[in-house]
């Protein structure tokens, strides 16, 4: 006789490292694209590296010490760099041009499975924002 299967909810520690894993993953995918393949980032992909960059260190730290306290300092900066990835999204499929520097936001220079960077972007900050609400929301 089988037993029953058990789920284990997942902890505020392990949602934190969740989170940081993605933060981690998304930064070094940027750091590849202008370093690796040489792609120069556009201004808006440089606001949305601004925004993540700081969350894989931030993350670490508040998964390392179990701080779901952290969704205070976290959940602005990522709701912050999901509405701009959003915003980039956007002016990808409805614009053919944009006037906001040198490099155009609205050109789609590359795809990783059929998803263009600031889509890859708005994955990962809607992913850290779902991990650290959710963290946050356990930490009673």
């Amino acid at each position: 006789m089988s037993q029953p299967s058990r789920t284990v909810p997942l902890g505020a520690r392990q949602l934190l490292g969740f989170a940081t894993l993605v933060a981690a993953v998304a930064t070094a995918g940027s750091l590849y694209f202008s370093l690796g393949v040489g792609l120069t980032p556009c201004r808006l992909c440089w606001y949305q590296r601004i925004l993540m960059y700081p969350l894989v260190v931030v993350l670490g730290v508040a998964a390392f010490e179990r701080r779901a306290e952290v969704a205070r300092t976290i959940l602005p900066l990522a709701v912050l760099g999901g509405s701009i990835a959003a915003y980039h999204s956007w002016l990808q499929v409805s614009q053919s041009s944009c006037g906001l520097g040198a490099v155009s936001c609205s050109a789609v220079v590359y795809r990783v499975v059929g998803f263009s960077i600031p889509n890859l972007a708005l994955m990962a900050f809607s992913l850290v924002v779902v991990a650290v609400g959710l963290a946050w929301r356990q930490r009673a």
